[in-house]
């Protein structure tokens, strides 16, 4: 197996309305001469409104999830297991798996929030990634420190610009938009932008307050992936800003996959200060970053008069994502370790 080709079941939620991070993993794997086995564990036996009601029965689902893992692993002869998320899957479904002689790997892809099962079951993994360098902070907290930082990407082949016609930039573009779903302190800090050619797309922007300035800025609810690069294509500032734990609990530092999948689209992407992702592109130079929403206002009425300077940083924003943050790059780094041939981001 050492620095060879290798067969590799990797486990992942497929969403059943467009393609995520997980299918852009699974071809990285492809392209990179790997034998790629897929799961999906969130193929659940019983519905989920009789789970979420009657406790013995979600446990039984979710044993049943983890079953079928081991036994595809035993079944396909891997030569390793991949499970991204990991929080269906159990401590002792990983040490079945170890049993077989088969190597074992986490990559965990979401922020902390709530119940947070990942700091139990990481340890029994023979290898840790983690989306967010939070979690890598938290795993040491509680004594595991084999865990490594890998950042999601983009894919060239997804995330790229496109041509529209006067009519589709008519139709899909605004001098800033955000695609993301609603949480209150979005919602506060895009009212202080409504006064300018602002657009959210999204899930949940339905339930603004009463009177809120940005009702007439609604546009659809429900977006896929081609709807994006036509959106990202067509505005002049997109913006991101990342969720926050509203208890305050745990800390969030990851990049968000819309990052990397905006600047690889060649838009000029504002965003929040997130730490992950001023670790990995320059301020003023890749993206820009904002503080507050005074900054934010600033910032954005800066660069819509400024057409040039925005598209010499989207120019190089872009160009930075595809020479160093795609997914083929973060899956040859996740293999080189397994191999025992990386030494991981700090």
């Amino acid at each position: 197996m050492k620095g060879g080709r290798m067969k590799i079941l990797f486990s992942g939620y497929h969403n059943p309305h467009y393609e995520t991070v997980t299918e852009y993993m699974e071809r990285a794997l492809r392209a990179l001469g790997h034998e790629v086995i897929v799961y999906d564990d969130r193929r659940h036996v019983i519905p989920g409104r009789i789970r979420s009601r009657v406790g013995w029965l979600h446990r039984l689902d979710l044993a049943c999830i983890n079953r079928r893992l081991a036994e595809a692993a035993r079944r396909g002869a891997v030569d390793a297991v991949v499970v991204t998320g990991g929080d269906r899957i159990l401590p002792e479904t990983v040490d079945r798996i170890r049993a077989m002689g088969i190597v074992t790997a986490l990559w965990t892809t979401d922020p902390p929030k709530g119940h947070v099962p990942h700091l139990k079951v990481a340890p029994r993994y023979d290898h840790i990634f983690c989306q967010g360098s939070e979690f890598v902070e938290l795993l040491r907290e509680t004594g595991t420190d084999r865990a490594r930082w890998l950042p999601v990407g983009c894919e060239p082949a997804s995330h790229h610009p496109i041509e529209l016609t006067e009519e589709e930039r008519r139709l899909w573009g605004s001098d800033v938009v955000f695609v993301g779903s609603h949480y209150p302190e979005r919602e506060a800090l895009f009212e202080a932008l409504a006064d300018f050619d602002l657009a959210l797309w999204g899930p949940g922007w339905g339930n603004l307050r009463d009177g809120s300035p940005l009702q007439g800025r609604i546009r659809k609810a429900h977006t896929v992936p081609s709807d994006w690069l036509r959106i990202y294509s067509a505005s002049r500032i997109v913006l991101a800003t990342h969720y926050r734990d509203p208890g305050g609990r745990y800390a969030v530092h990851q990049a968000s996959p819309r990052v990397f999948e905006v600047m690889a689209c060649g838009a000029f992407l504002v965003t929040d200060r997130q730490r992950d992702t001023f670790s990995l592109f320059q301020d003023g130079r890749h993206l820009v970053g904002f503080d507050d929403a005074d900054d934010l206002r600033r910032k954005i009425r800066h660069y819509l008069d400024r057409p040039r300077e925005r598209r010499a940083i989207a120019e190089r924003g872009r160009a930075e994502v595809l020479a160093r943050h795609t997914y083929v790059h973060r899956l040859t780094e996740l293999v080189a370790a397994i191999n025992g041939q990386g030494h991981g981001r700090a």
